[in-house]
């Protein structure tokens, strides 16, 4: 019998056209949803150390900072500018570095001079609040010895100088 039947064709052809609804679903809610998982906060501001004893040279600062949260940061906004009494357009201006490291080294500087740093932590979903302000200062230059001036006997030197920066230095080390 079933060799009779599978020899037999069959009309497989439908009289009726099957009605299917048309149906939207709407996953805004659920994009939504998806999006708010993926989504990191923006960091919280990170904290400036104050300058380290070794961290100066005439024309250098090394700048350091730390970021005390579980933030993810792609990188750093380092803002500084001279600090100073009078109002010079060129040394009243800030400049900004972006930096991968909680670190920096600036270079080019003025010696003797106090700049004043601050730093923002950026990441996909923003920029966080600056760190509070922090005040560096450049080494000063070395002083000029006023060699027409050195004068000498048995048991003593008289030796003078003068320093080539404009700000006034704390002291000065003689070294015999």
């Amino acid at each position: 019998r079933l060799e009779e039947f599978l020899k037999k064709e069959v009309d497989l052809e439908l009289s009726t056209l099957p009605e299917f609804e048309e149906r939207v679903i709407d996953f805004s809610e659920v994009e939504e949803l998806m999006n708010s998982i993926n989504t990191i906060p923006a960091p919280c501001a990170p904290v400036i150390n104050p300058q380290a004893p070794s961290a100066a040279t005439g024309t250098s600062l090394r700048v350091c900072w730390g970021l005390f949260s579980d933030d993810t940061v792609e990188c750093y906004q380092l803002c500084y500018k001279a600090v100073s009494n009078e109002r010079r357009s060129d040394e009243q201006a800030e400049h900004t570095l972006k930096v991968k490291e909680t670190y920096c080294t600036i270079t080019n500087l003025l010696p003797n001079t106090q700049y004043e740093f601050w730093v923002s932590a950026l990441n996909a979903s923003g920029i966080s609040p600056p760190s509070e302000r922090a005040v560096y200062v450049t080494a000063p230059s070395p002083p000029i010895i006023k060699s027409k001036k050195i004068r000498s006997c048995e048991n003593a030197a008289l030796v003078c100088w003068e320093s080539r920066d404009i700000n006034p230095v704390d002291s000065y080390m003689v070294e015999l």
